[in-house]
């Protein structure tokens, strides 16, 4: 299936069983270096920093003064871990052994205290966990295939909990550390007969290095070894599997001091020491965290497919967990890093509906935390002079003045809307609509892999009035995968969008008009249904193909708390859809109201509504049993899904938000014959 979790743009998960992913060897290799090599540049950068340009700004010299050790900190990490498992497999007929060596990007938390003696000497200790990353063999630890199954040993978590023990030289701490090691893991055999949990116990040492950057900020290096004790499981099959285990870590990561008794900001309000810090000038640190819960009861349904939501009472749940690092390379250059852990199931393992009611929902869902290095990319903005404005701080720009008429170019991993089809009303799941079709443009099939991310570059030219911004990225080599197809140009998504700006009755608004054109290596709808011997086989037809498409998306202020918004898209339905969703066709519009006639003016209530459908090939090759991503009951009473969605927003405070949300879902998957379906949400997002 395919991950699709909506991308998030400040400003704008399918089975738990791990398989092996395709792709070519430098496909897979790629990613794993291109991930990890950006994580200790990041890290490295931060070390490097000078502290004047760190804390205050470029250019800005200020006194370097001893960074003060002692007390509480917590901090996240990534890194790279390489593990080593002795495994023996034995059955009622045979003994099989073998040495495995597994590595890949892993990523995690701790949190510690120190205590500096008068010697410059600090003893503390410091707890962490960490978690493999989201590509499935990263976290395969050893592997049995006799032919007809296949069994492997997966690693879901691991962590330690270690005294350190380091000597201090102003800014800089050495240190070694050592202590307890654990971790968790499961063993799978394919065809799925059963898993098996299991956790074990070791010990761990290593030593590093820390640099305190800023007066509450500091930056590691570190390298771990961890030996656990030896473990045998009984599988379902009736085989027991046998290992020895040892990691090796090296990874970086960053601390934040924290005051848990502190008197905090002084005018009563949470200390900043626990919310937020808000560092300006050369670098700046964001981060987010957001869980849903969703559910609905059962509902009609006198027969399902293999793509069809579960008809009977269910509730599932997501939750990620971001942080944004941004960093001031040079005049109008910019680096942005957003590693993220990710965990949770869509309803129905993310299927059954065009306008699933989930934008958090991954089509890989992970039943622990998994990291991913989700975006980085460079930014390079030339200013063409005049008039200036402010750029406020988020997660994907760095704060400072800018000229109105600039070009922006940008290159990396990010996602398509990221930077097209926004609209101040709708686009981010974690803060307003929830529903697919109502948060994007539902018939833009952009480019993406499984969570809604890809590689491209892309340019945009500013003015007061009006932007025009077009870009080039990767498409799936085969739809819904991880994988890219790297016929450069050959193959690829072109999309370019202008954006009018203009005043109604002295209101703002912006229409913004997209069009597309996907070359990619698809299926055709229509010649699968012409040719029954390939029995509905999709993938024997394809071959070099193009979608076109268009977006209009509308936002428009009514009063100074009131919007209102609107997109219709469209494509052509005549090939496969490659990544984002089942749908062809779709319009709709909504609502967004700010709570200041209640007295609450950072809540927000929004009101939605979204009609989808189907080209004629496409409802066709469904109702003649096909699957597409999101949806395939076997066969189909064709009507137009129809979405409602209405949410209150409630705003603890400006960093914390919990939110109502009810979606009603008519026709789910285009089917008269199943539905409606009543679901009911809950999310809590939380940021600084």
């Amino acid at each position: 299936m395919t991950v699709r979790r909506r991308p998030t743009r400040p400003t704008s998960v399918r089975s738990c069983l791990v398989s092996r992913e395709s792709g070519t060897p430098h496909d897979r290799v790629f990613r794993r270096r291109s991930a990890t090599a950006l994580i200790a540049g990041v890290a490295a950068g931060a070390l490097l920093l000078p502290q004047g340009a760190a804390a205050g700004g470029i250019g800005k010299q200020r006194p370097d003064p001893a960074y003060d050790w002692s007390g509480f900190y917590v901090g996240a990490h990534a890194g790279y871990v390489r593990g080593h498992a002795g495994a023996t497999l034995q059955d009622a007929t045979s003994v099989t052994q073998n040495s495995n060596g597994a590595g890949g990007v892993t990523a995690g938390a701790q949190a510690g205290y120190n205590v500096v003696t008068g010697s410059n000497l600090l003893l503390g200790v410091e707890a962490d966990i960490s978690f493999p990353s989201y590509l499935p063999q990263n976290a395969v630890l050893s592997e049995f295939d006799n032919g007809t199954a296949n069994t492997l040993q997966h690693l879901d978590y691991y962590g330690t909990v270690r005294a350190r023990l380091g000597v201090i030289a102003g800014r800089w701490l050495g240190y070694v550390t050592g202590g307890l090691a654990f971790e968790h893991e499961r063993y799978l055999t394919d065809p799925d007969v059963g898993r098996v949990m299991n956790a074990r116990i070791g010990w761990a040492a290593g030593a590093g290095v820390e640099y305190g950057f800023t007066p509450n900020w500091s930056a590691k290096i570190e390298y771990l070894y961890s030996q656990y004790q030896n473990a045998t499981v009984a599988l379902p099959t009736g085989a027991s599997y046998a290992t020895s285990l040892n990691l090796q870590t090296v990874r970086v990561g960053v601390n934040r001091k924290i005051d848990w008794f502190g008197a905090g900001t002084g005018d009563g309000s949470t200390p900043l020491a626990v919310v937020a810090d808000p560092e300006t000038g050369r670098w700046e640190i964001h981060g987010q965290t957001t869980f849903i819960g969703q559910g609905y009861p059962s509902f009609r349904a006198p027969y399902s497919g293999t793509n069809s939501l579960f008809p009977g009472a269910q509730f599932k749940n997501t939750w990620s967990t971001s942080l944004f690092v941004n960093v001031r390379l040079w005049d109008g250059g910019e680096f942005y890093f957003n590693p993220e852990f990710l965990q949770g199931y869509g309803l129905s393992d993310t299927v059954g509906a065009g306008g699933f009611p989930n934008g958090e929902a991954q089509k890989s869902g992970f039943a622990y935390p998994h990291f991913s290095p989700s975006r980085f990319y460079l930014r390079q903005t030339f200013g063409l002079g005049g008039e200036q404005e402010q750029l406020a701080s988020s997660g994907s720009q760095l704060s400072g003045k800018a000229d109105i008429s600039r070009l922006t170019l940008q290159v990396g991993r990010f996602s398509v809307i990221d930077v097209f089809d926004g609209n101040a009303y709708a686009h981010d799941p974690r803060r307003d609509f929830m529903n697919w079709s109502i948060w994007a443009s539902g018939a833009f099939d952009y480019a993406a892999d499984k969570l809604g991310l890809g590689y491209g570059a892309t340019a945009e030219l500013n003015q007061k009035q009006w932007a025009i911004r077009a870009g080039y990225f990767l498409v799936d080599a085969e739809s819904n995968s991880n994988n890219y197809d790297m016929k450069l140009l050959r193959r690829g998504e072109y999309v370019a969008e202008l954006e009018t700006r203009y005043s109604l009755f002295g209101l703002p608004g912006k229409l913004r008009t997209l069009g597309f054109i996907n070359s990619t290596y698809s299926g055709s709808y229509r010649e699968t249904l012409n040719d029954p011997s390939l029995n509905l086989d999709i993938t024997q037809t394809r071959r070099g193909r193009i979608k076109y498409g268009y977006a209009f998306n509308l936002e428009q202020a009514v009063t100074d708390d009131i919007g209102v918004f609107g997109r219709w898209s469209w494509n052509d339905g005549k090939n496969e859809i490659m990544a984002f969703t089942d749908i062809d066709e779709s319009l709709s519009g909504g609502v967004s109201i700010r709570g200041q006639r209640w007295g609450r003016p950072d809540d927000v209530i929004g009101i939605a509504g979204a009609l989808n459908g189907l080209s004629r090939d496409h409802r066709d090759f469904l109702a003649a049993g096909g699957l597409g991503p999101l949806i395939g009951d076997g066969a189909l009473n064709y009507r137009r899904e129809r979405v409602f969605e209405s949410y209150y927003a409630l705003a603890f405070n400006q960093a914390w938000t919990a939110t109502a949300d009810y979606q009603l879902i008519v026709n789910p998957a285009y089917n008269a014959d199943r539905g409606p379906v009543s679901v009911f949400s809950g999310r809590v997002h939380g940021e600084f």
